[in-house]
């Protein structure tokens, strides 16, 4: 007999994972650049219709799916397609996507760790004038990713309530709070508000389809659509719970997040250079993190000395690291809820053999960065040279998510059908049927929003693969 499922032990609980799972690295640094890159307020405008016209009933459906069926992607979709073959397949998708995503996820929390301690060590100097390429060759890295997977283990191997829950009572907090100070604080800088004003005021002349599909993506992809997270915890929350409601407190929660870090990076950037010209800011969040604010950081030594400079470095990039632990535990959480429902492992065991293989496969990643030559020059497609990292990017965070939101859209409206979704959803909520949130869910699900989704997936194909984009007129 399989173990009692368990459980979020409050609503606060399950809001604050969720809001984990969709608060990432994206939202710190990639949402503040593509913004000012795109339009400014026009594209902030833009992506918040996005989340709360097309993203918003996807989170809600997943959620009510998780909830309805007490299980992850995969027994969710076996669950209510009765046992079939093609959505079982599909349900397998919403669980190799996340653990792919856990790859190079890790990878990352491993570069924030190592360049914590490096700051904390007094080589901000070192990070600031180009030592990035050398640091991601060094072997000190294999250290770091072992104190990044103990840190997920132990909260993972707690449980859902015990663990996931009280690491997200503890780390959305405290990720509050930090950016805020750091907002706070950036806002003091000279030409500050230069980046301000550049953010918030719109530029329509800059809203092209591509942007708008931009817009889209980003929106998407924040809010860990298609991941298999909402689904899962969706099956960790009661009958009490009013889904519409908590999934509307998420996604307003990582939109002011979003919000906020672009109040924290753009002026920091106009700050360290008042002539800058963001449209020549690299598309790569990476780059910016690990490259570009380094610079900035080093700069506030003429105002607050080196130590001040190195503090509120080692500062934002702590912030940086609660996202991303926040992000790396619901995206493991997926895979460990799979083997411990479908296979019947223990908690325990699920998460040793996932740490085991996404840790070989990170390691991989990381040798991908000049160390093995193999690895580096993996493939090549779309006119260039692919490393392993690029590879799993490329493939499972920009390819297969928009895919399993499209199939998430037909399975519900087409396979369990969307009157049984109204049922659930009535559960905790008993003004929701005959609410117009009810008939524009339902009828937006079935129709123009699988659609988009579809839209975005063959153009990202188009543009990944092949280099060529169906919005680039």
């Amino acid at each position: 007999m399989s173990a009692a499922r368990e459980h979020f032990s409050s609503k606060i609980g399950f809001i604050l994972a969720a809001a984990g799972s969709a608060v990432g690295i994206g939202n710190l640094v990639g949402f503040p650049v593509n913004a000012a890159k795109n339009g400014g307020g026009a594209f902030l405008l833009m992506y918040a219709l996005f989340v709360f016209f097309i993203c918003l009933p996807i989170m809600i459906a997943e959620m009510g799916l998780g909830r309805k069926t007490q299980k992850e992607p995969v027994g969710a979709y076996k669950s209510l397609s009765g046992g079939s073959k093609l959505w079982g397949v599909a349900g397998f998708f919403g669980v190799l996507t996340p653990f792919m995503i856990a790859v190079f996820y890790m990878v990352l929390t491993v570069w924030i760790f190592g360049y914590i301690a490096l700051i904390v060590s007094g080589q901000l100097d070192y990070l600031a004038t180009g030592g990035f390429g050398e640091f991601v060759q060094s072997p000190y890295l294999f250290v770091a990713m072992i104190g990044v997977v103990a840190i997920v283990s132990f909260i993972l191997v707690a449980g859902v309530k015990d663990g996931i829950e009280r690491a997200a009572k503890i780390l959305m907090p405290a990720l509050f709070v930090m950016l805020i100070a750091m907002v706070a604080f950036v806002l003091t800088l000279d030409n500050a508000f230069a980046g301000v004003k550049f953010f918030l005021i719109p530029d329509l002349d800059k809203l092209t389809p591509t942007v708008i599909n931009g817009a889209l993506s980003q929106a998407f992809f924040s809010l860990s659509l298609g991941m298999g997270i909402l689904i899962t915890y969706g099956s960790y929350i009661n009958n009490q719970t009013n889904i519409p409601n908590s999934a509307k407190l998420v996604a307003l929660t990582d939109t002011a997040v979003a919000f906020i870090a672009g109040l924290m990076i753009l002026p920091a950037v106009f700050s360290f250079n008042p002539n800058v010209n963001p449209a020549e800011l690299s598309n790569s969040g990476v780059e910016l993190i690990f490259s570009f604010l380094p610079k900035i950081f080093l700069a506030l030594q003429t105002s607050i000395g080196y130590i001040g400079a190195s503090i509120v470095a080692t500062f934002f990039f702590l912030l940086v690291f609660f996202a991303a632990i926040t992000s790396l535990v619901s995206i493991m959480e997926v895979p460990v809820s799979y083997l411990i429902s479908e296979k019947g492992h223990s908690r325990r065991k699920s998460l040793n053999i996932l740490l085991v293989t996404s840790g070989i496969l990170a390691i991989m990643a990381m040798l991908s960065f000049g160390m093995v030559a193999f690895l580096t020059e993996f493939t090549s497609y779309a006119g260039g040279t692919r490393s392993f990292f690029d590879v799993v990017i490329d493939v499972f965070y920009d390819t297969i998510l928009p895919l399993n939101g499209f199939l998430l859209c037909v399975f519900v409206s087409y396979r369990w059908k969307k009157e049984q979704l109204s049922e659930e959803l009535s559960i905790g909520n008993e003004n929701y049927k005959g609410s117009w949130v009810e008939k524009y869910i339902n009828f937006s699900l079935g129709t123009f929003i699988p659609v988009i989704v579809f839209g975005i997936f063959i153009n990202t194909v188009a543009q990944k693969f092949f280099a060529y984009s169906l919005f680039g007129f």
